[in-house]
């Protein structure tokens, strides 16, 4: 909740970001992790145990994230909108969604000049992410 008395709590002025991490929910595993390493063209890091299989994005100094598999991973279009980067030209990126297994509900669309272009898609699992860049 916000403060009745207008002035900012010290916590939230000293974060630097305010998302830390994420995870997109996949049931069938093997088939998220290909569809994020085509579009990226990367290949993630697998961490797999005996109840959970993850894996995970490169990040390099930034935030970080998952691609996730266990109980309670359920996949789906309703709650937050995770902005995936788009990296220099959204239009990369956007190209290999539906070769992958995916489907563009929003194409490549301009926001402002400062904040440059968005898209939204449905993953191969039925997650509703979008993908934010300048170009």
């Amino acid at each position: 909740m916000g403060s009745t008395t207008g002035k900012k709590k010290k916590t939230a002025s000293k974060l630097k970001d305010f998302v830390s991490w994420f995870e997109i929910p996949a049931l069938n595993f093997d088939k998220a992790v290909a569809f994020y390493d085509h579009i990226y063209d990367i290949k993630m890091e697998r961490v797999i145990n005996t109840s959970h299989s993850m894996a995970i994005f490169p990040a390099n100094g930034g935030i970080g994230g998952a691609v996730v598999n266990g109980p309670g991973s359920v996949p789906g279009q309703a709650g937050p909108l995770i902005y995936l980067n788009g990296g220099n030209n959204l239009e990369v990126i956007l190209s290999r969604v539906s070769e992958a297994g995916g489907r563009i509900i929003m194409p490549k669309t301009f926001i402002n000049k400062e904040s440059g272009y968005f898209a939204i898609f449905i993953d191969c699992e039925g997650n509703k992410l979008a993908l934010h860049a300048a170009k």
